[in-house]
């Protein structure tokens, strides 16, 4: 299968983050590793989206905080992102809302088209371009010049926002927002682009607690979208899908990650790093990567257990 024949994949993560762990960059790499082996996939970046601060989980720090410490974790990744607009908005975001931001923005500043696009949402954006430059997606009378989509590559940057548009030959990539200045319009090759929610087993657990989850958020995330499953602590992940009927209907939009369950990330948790934090344990350098240790020593969070 040549590269433009298979399915371009933005890997996306919802979650507190309170801190991010290594567990959390493991379940990225898994998850990018897994999909490539498929021969089906191209993992061509990926979104860390840390919760909304109204979200009320108890001992959950700050946004600002978090933020911080999800860059200085992935700050030498060349393909993972932190992305603060559910942060930024007024309240609490459902998962089903802010993956349907990121495919709205996709398809509105780049003009990809997205397989898993149905129909528009509802979905509030940061604002309108500041620029009045050519869009991207244009000239629809001539399908000689259309971009029908485009694979995102390039380095990110330190501003959250800013991303590049670039041919699918490149070997690097981040991501555009809708302020970004696109300049002219450019063509690019077809190709299929899907935002898949990279999750543990712990959230599609999640799914069969009744009344947790909106029906119709399920049927959106699993079947609009798809979800990426990176096994956790050993879970049971059949036995799961076998509880939930959401689940059970949209198999073909659920995939599994073959990973090992005894590898030491598949136990690490944001629990446990803040309790290693809280009692003084050397063990936290096995949980969280050192940048995120030092900022969490020096604006001294977690060290009590109110937080």
């Amino acid at each position: 299968m040549t590269e433009n024949a298979k399915t371009h994949v933005i890997l996306l993560s919802c979650g507190s983050f309170n801190p991010i762990t290594k567990g959390h960059i493991h379940m990225f790499e898994k998850a990018r590793e897994y999909l490539h082996k498929t021969g089906r996939f191209i993992v061509i970046g990926g979104i860390i989206s840390p919760v909304h601060d109204s979200y009320g989980k108890p001992g959950l720090v700050p946004s600002k905080h978090r933020l911080t410490m999800c860059q200085l974790a992935v700050q030498s990744s060349d393909w993972i992102r932190v992305d603060p607009w559910e942060c930024y908005q007024q309240t609490w975001q459902t998962t089903c809302s802010v993956l349907e931001h990121h495919r709205d923005l996709m398809k509105r500043v780049t003009g990809c088209i997205l397989s898993n696009v149905n129909t528009p949402s509802s979905t509030p954006v940061i604002g309108q371009p500041q620029n009045q430059a050519p869009p991207v997606y244009q000239n629809h009378n001539n399908l000689a010049n259309k971009p029908t989509a485009v694979k995102l590559l390039g380095k990110v940057s330190e501003s959250l926002g800013k991303m590049c548009c670039a041919r699918p030959s490149m070997d690097r990539f981040t991501f555009i927002d809708e302020n970004a200045n696109l300049g002219p319009a450019m063509r690019y090759e077809e190709i299929e682009l899907r935002i898949l929610l990279l999750c543990g087993s712990d959230l599609l657990e999640s799914f069969c607690i009744p009344g947790l989850w909106k029906d119709s958020d399920m049927e959106v995330i699993v079947g609009d979208f798809g979800i990426v499953v990176v096994p956790r602590d050993g879970a049971d992940t059949e036995r799961i899908m076998n509880h939930s009927s959401v689940l059970r209907k949209h198999t073909e939009n659920i995939l599994m990650v073959k990973d090992d369950v005894n590898h030491p990330m598949s136990i690490v948790s944001s629990t446990k790093s803040r309790l290693a934090l809280q009692h003084g344990d050397g063990h936290v350098v096995d949980y969280l990567n050192q940048p995120v240790i030092d900022y969490i020593l020096q604006t001294q969070l977690y060290i009590t257990a109110s937080g």
